[in-house]
């Protein structure tokens, strides 16, 4: 490669994110003191650009105007240029976003926002093209603009900036009003099951026609209402609605059939064309989610993807050391010699390519039949190309083919005349043969940094699945991930998470020379993932942890004024709001899983305080979750667990005993939304028995493994029967 002309301080960062931009021809800076004392000294404004390294229109901005030595120097003659990585810094990027999405209605990645140089924002968007277009101002036109503005009416903008941040102060603020309490389970269930099924596609599943997202976050508070509605017609259609969504996600060119995995989302209504990156946090959810549909169902279908999300996380998300990448681009080069990268380049297949790889007959089909006919033919696979043009406006897709299941194995086999067995043997042959192919294109960039929040998730990714799979190898996995949180994202000394690692030369573990402090996310999807990995692996030190990261995170983000956690610590004057999200997306709001974390934690300790933080939660967020529960899906089934309480199962038994064993594969077959699970082996110096008391009290039944099952540490007569227990655990 030709020595980069140029290089600016970006270079000393750990962020693949920032690392890329090290070569631009704007002078970055990263996100820090010496970035605002430079604004204030030179009286300058900034300019702040959020992204992140697996972002498409992060690289197209990077190439059509960071790269360009032209608007660089108009960068660095008016601007202070400040690079942030939204996935280490989702504080500074939730700020800057609140203020993009209340003055422009929209927001997104990069996003480009002009501050004050005492960090007020006042303009901002998302991309930009370089020039003027017809329908767009161009990326120089107002950098150009914003520089005048600020040499001829800085007072105004100044003002304008203040009045600003006033607003988003006021609109942004989440509190309880007055004395208010948890709302009702029951009707802010029904009504965001209501607008789940408004909005809910009956032919292809998922919730809108398009773009469309898994959104794990709906599929879970299916689940849990089906639970609770199993003898009605609301839980059958609650259940048929996630199970479908989770058939047609699995079917859609949205997994990736050779390579495993999901990617990010679906452009078009059928969960055909995605796209094409893959990201941590999705991988981690839908092995849990799948793992649920499993449980639920028996549908070895549902375990089959588990395996192969999992399968793809071990084989190309995982450090050696035990912690887990965040994601990978969508964009790639075609080949060796490609002068530039396309999106999904990786992953879509010529026809003839497929005819090359898979030219031989096919015995007792009608003759003639090849495996490329077979493998074609199931995967939706077309001469001239399966993407709709109007999907694929920059034609990177042209000619190609993204796989897509359109009928079932059964369907295949009757139309080729081929048993099922037979068939699906064909088509696992067809994809090792493409698997090997695609191994020899450019691989995607991947995003080496280790985040504690996106490894939480997938460590409960991990547990669930070996819990509910019974696969002991998985829940190692997850173990193996807690002990590299523990060693590398973890401050013994003050006790406190750190966010972010990354991968360094010779596949060390580095750190930043200043480690970022843990978010509250951080704490929460760490905090979830022990008690996941404790239920799945009975090792009490995971839960001892968790407990201790819950009173940190009391300490560090509770409000005790209008209750409910921020989002940031107090005390960093760099960050104008401390906000509380108030949305599940992608991933669920910390708010809304710390609800059910609080009520695993009480049970798990006996601390009842945690139980009222719970429902004061529920409490500020009582409006939003009694207008528009569809916004918090996750915090519905968290009210839901809150006002049904959660039960204790407890055994009593030696834990490498086989009847004790039995019990514990019962309930964990089992999906059952509100119990924790906990195992007295007699121990009395064990860490259970000095949080709780009562588990002293519980014995074997004629020397039998005994489960009991407890309410406000309240227990049950004795059983010991596996399918009497089976019957006790429906909520």
């Amino acid at each position: 490669p030709s020595v980069p002309r140029h290089t600016n301080r970006l270079i000393k960062e750990k962020s693949p994110y920032l690392l890329q931009h090290a070569h631009n021809p704007v002078d970055w800076y990263p996100w820090g003191q010496e970035a605002f004392d430079k604004a204030k000294t030179e009286n300058k404004l900034i300019f702040l650009s959020v992204g992140y390294s697996t972002c498409h229109w992060c690289h197209v901005m990077e190439e059509e105007s960071f790269k360009n030595k032209e608007i660089g120097e108009i960068m660095n003659e008016h601007f202070i240029c400040i690079k942030v990585d939204r996935e280490e810094r989702p504080d500074v990027d939730k700020v800057y976003m609140t203020f993009v999405q209340a003055t422009s209605g929209g927001g997104g990645w990069p996003m480009s926002v002009w501050l004050t140089p005492d960090l007020k924002p006042f303009a901002g968007g998302t991309y930009f093209p370089p020039e003027d277009g017809v329908h767009r101002v161009g990326f120089r036109t107002v950098l150009l603009r914003i520089a005048e503005q600020w040499k001829e009416n800085k007072d105004a903008l100044l003002e304008s900036s203040q009045r600003i941040l006033v607003a988003l102060q006021h609109t942004s603020e989440i509190r309880v009003q007055g004395q208010e309490s948890p709302p009702p389970a029951k009707e802010v269930m029904d009504t965001c099951f209501q607008q789940l099924s408004r909005s809910y596609d009956e032919d292809y599943g998922g919730f809108s026609k398009s773009p469309k997202f898994p959104t794990p976050v709906n599929l879970n508070f299916l689940f849990t209402y089906w639970a609770l509605h199993q003898t009605a017609p609301e839980g059958a259609r609650a259940l048929q609605m996630a199970l479908h969504t989770l058939k047609m996600m699995a079917h859609g060119g949205i997994h990736d059939h050779i390579g495993q995995g999901f990617h990010r989302y679906s452009t078009d209504q059928h969960w055909h064309v995605p796209h094409f990156e893959k990201m941590l946090y999705d991988q981690g959810q839908l092995a849990a989610v799948y793992s649920r549909a499993f449980q639920i169902s028996g549908d070895e279908f549902f375990a089959d993807v588990v395996r192969d999300i999992l399968l793809y996380v071990s084989r190309d998300l995982s450090d050696q050391a035990g912690g887990f990448y965040s994601a990978e681009d969508a964009d790639s080069y075609p080949t060796s010699t490609s002068g530039e990268k396309r999106e999904g380049a990786f992953c879509v297949w010529a026809a003839e390519e497929l005819r090359a790889l898979l030219p031989d007959p096919v015995e007792g089909a009608t003759e003639g039949t090849t495996l490329a006919d077979v493998f074609m033919h199931h995967y939706g696979v077309e001469e001239a190309g399966n993407v709709d043009p109007m999907k694929d406006p920059h034609q990177e897709l042209k000619g190609k083919n993204v796989l897509i299941a359109r009928g079932s194995l059964e369907l295949t086999a009757a139309r080729l005349g081929l048993g099922r067995g037979r068939l699906s043997a064909l088509l696992q042959e067809c994809r090792q043969r493409l698997s090997s192919a695609r191994a020899q294109r450019p691989r995607p960039h991947l995003d080496t940094k280790m985040l504690a929040a996106w490894n939480g998730l997938m460590i409960s990714g991990f547990a669930q699945a070996g819990a509910a799979l019974a696969e002991q190898e998985y829940v190692s996995r997850a173990a193996e991930a807690a002990a590299f949180l523990r060693t590398h994202l973890y401050d013994p000394d003050s006790g406190r998470l750190l966010r972010s690692c990354y991968r360094g030369k010779d596949n060390s573990v580095e750190q930043s020379a200043v480690p970022i402090q843990g978010f509250l996310e951080d704490y929460v999807f760490v905090i979830q993932a022990l008690f996941d990995l404790y239920e799945a692996s009975l090792e009490q030190g995971w839960l001892e942890w968790a407990l201790h990261l819950q009173h940190m995170q009391d300490k560090l983000f509770w409000d005790p004024k209008g209750f409910a956690y921020f989002s940031t610590e107090a005390g960093d004057p760099s960050l104008l709001l401390r906000l509380k999200d108030d949305q599940d997306g992608a991933e669920p709001t910390p708010n809304s899983v710390t609800v059910t974390n609080l009520l695993r934690a009480a049970c798990y300790s006996g601390h009842m305080d945690w139980v009222e933080k719970a429902g004061r939660i529920l409490a500020a967020f009582s409006e939003r979750l009694q207008k528009i529960p569809i916004t918090l899906p996750e915090m519905v089934r968290a009210t839901a667990v809150f006002h049904h309480t959660l039960k204790q199962v407890v055994i009593c038994g030696d834990p490498q005993g086989e009847d004790t064993k039995e019990m514990l594969r019962c309930v964990r077959s089992v999906f059952s939304p509100n119990k924790v699970l906990m195992v007295a082996d007699g121990d009395s110096a064990g860490f259970l028995y000095r949080q709780l008391p009562f588990l002293a009290s519980l014995e074997r039944k004629d020397g039998k493994a005994t489960a009991y099952i407890c309410s406000n540490f309240t227990c049950s007569l004795p059983v010991t029967s596996v399918q009497e227990l089976r019957g006790m655990l429906s909520p």
